[in-house]
């Protein structure tokens, strides 16, 4: 079974404004979060900026305020900048959010695509992944004692002293998010962490090289197959038609990419760039829910098994009330349609 969520970077504009109250922004989070428990998705993620566009530089903020108005639904990071992040302060937030839920807590960390954390917390981008394999390493040590005793370059030593509180869950669960640098997937098989892909275009099956390695590394450093999850984020979004969907989620997605693209120096997005990623082996995962649910086959199919993908919707920009609707969308059309194919190919 295919576990489906949505992450959100809390952006901080709708398509109909770009001045919405950030209270009024974050109240209606919180509501998306709490009606993808009632829809019975399985996880909401919350991202991590620090910029004028996005309300997510606390995730855990966010996301303690959504654990004590649902009671299923996992409650995820989407990425933490772990970088740029102090690992025992991390841990403690991450657990007293693992009590508050009852035992959701998740964390995907990785070394983040946005670069302005460093400077920020006073980092230096030549360390940048320097930074990330020695807090990984400190974090999965904080995971596994009470009490660590440890030395590093960037962060004062530990010399036994206690991480409180403790999580509900024995092992609080680590994925590590990457995107298509082959280091930091060996790495993750290496440390037999699961995976969280983000594909943001091109075609699903060109990452399964990247993939593979992943698992081969894993296997290789003797970890079981099952602790090899491998899970993927895209931008995504459903609709009662695929006329309709594309509709509301193509001005926004385009606006968005179009100003990262300025920034990262990427070619102008076009309608037809567009297509081509919304085709049956593009990224995007957009469509009505019964175009979406056998995309998420394919792309399973392409990678070789997923455990979990996770919907990026408001990277366009989208109202309350159309996010409402999707997860609606999502929990009582798309999951169903996953379920009933259990097991079955999709070409």
């Amino acid at each position: 079974m295919i576990e489906i969520g949505i992450d959100s970077f809390a952006a901080a504009f709708t398509e109909d404004s770009r001045a919405v109250r950030a209270p009024d922004r974050l109240r209606d989070l919180i509501g998306q979060v709490e009606r993808a428990d009632q829809a019975g998705l399985h996880s909401f993620g919350i991202g991590e900026h620090h910029r004028r566009e996005f309300l997510d530089s606390a995730p855990t903020v966010i996301l303690g305020a959504a654990a004590v108005r649902t009671t299923r639904i996992r409650l995820s990071s989407a990425v933490t900048v772990l970088s740029a992040a102090d690992p025992v302060r991390l841990f403690e937030e991450f657990a007293t959010l693992d009590l508050l839920s009852d035992g959701r807590a998740e964390m995907v960390v990785g070394r983040g695509s946005s670069i302005e954390a460093f400077p920020l917390f006073g980092f230096d981008l030549d360390d940048y992944d320097a930074l990330f394999a020695e807090k990984l390493d400190l974090l999965l040590k904080l995971r596994e004692h009470e009490h660590v005793t440890w030395t590093g370059r960037f962060r004062p030593t530990l010399t036994g002293q206690g991480v409180y509180p403790r999580p509900v869950q024995e092992r609080l669960p680590i994925w590590v998010g990457v995107g298509g640098t082959p280091e930091s997937f060996e790495r993750a098989g290496r440390l037999g962490l699961p995976l969280m892909v983000a594909i943001i275009g091109g075609e699903t099956r060109r990452f399964r090289p990247l993939v593979d390695l992943y698992r081969e590394a894993g296997r290789r450093a003797g970890h079981p197959p099952e602790r090899l999850s491998v899970g993927m984020h895209s931008p995504g979004y459903v609709a009662e038609t695929t006329e309709q969907a594309v509709a509301e989620f193509l001005p926004g997605w385009m606006r968005a990419m179009n100003e990262v693209g300025k920034e990262r120096g990427w070619g102008v997005m076009r309608r037809e760039h567009f297509e081509a990623q919304r085709g049956p082996h593009g990224a995007l995962l957009v469509g009505d829910p019964d175009e979406v649910a056998a995309k998420i086959l394919r792309h399973s199919e392409a990678l070789g098994g997923l455990s979990r993908v996770t919907f990026q919707m408001n990277a366009a920009s989208l109202p309350h009330e159309k996010m409402i609707r999707a997860i609606d969308l999502i929990g009582s059309r798309v999951i169903p349609a996953l379920a009933s194919s259990a097991g079955t190919s999709v070409s």
